[in-house]
């Protein structure tokens, strides 16, 4: 019985030298999923728009905010489309093309239905990616189809500054 307690206590050793060695490498990587997320870096106060709204509505609300584009809600903060900068600008060269007044261009007309999306628990390096493949500036965040709050490039660019500091 000696001799076999005697092994334990040295396997126990020779676990607590090898559990030592590995802890700082552990250390390294304070990354967990609680800090790397959609959630903790999207934007969730938004300015939204409306599908009956008017395009001349979004341009002068896109210019006072200084924003390129936002997301197009229902009443119930159901995500209908998205509006951007370039949209408005598509419909200013329709309108001059097609000699048709702006005044009443309904968001609705001119609003991207086919939106991709992010759920909030997506990683900001899975988003990173995203964007850099897709050239998109932003991705509404929905959370059981409804829309959460919005993650942009600048977001991401945010997240990436707070973690550089984690190591």
């Amino acid at each position: 019985m000696k001799n076999n307690s005697s092994i334990f206590s040295l396997l126990k050793k020779r676990d607590m030298a090898i559990k030592n060695f590995k802890a700082p490498e552990q250390k390294e990587k304070k990354f967990n999923a609680d800090t790397i997320l959609v959630s903790n870096y999207m934007t969730t106060r938004l300015i939204t728009f409306r599908p009956e709204q008017t395009v001349l509505e979004v341009m002068e609300i896109l210019i006072q905010n200084k924003i390129s584009g936002g997301p197009v809600v229902n009443e119930n903060k159901e995500l209908l489309g998205i509006i951007s900068e370039g949209d408005c600008m598509k419909q200013i060269a329709d309108s001059r093309y097609y000699n048709i007044p702006m005044n009443d261009v309904l968001v609705e007309k001119h609003m991207a239905t086919n939106v991709d999306t992010i759920a909030p628990d997506t990683s900001i390096f899975e988003v990173a990616s995203l964007f850099y493949k897709t050239q998109r500036k932003r991705f509404p965040v929905l959370e059981n189809g409804t829309l959460v709050g919005q993650i942009s490039r600048r977001d991401v660019l945010k997240a990436a500054l707070a973690l550089k500091d984690v190591k």
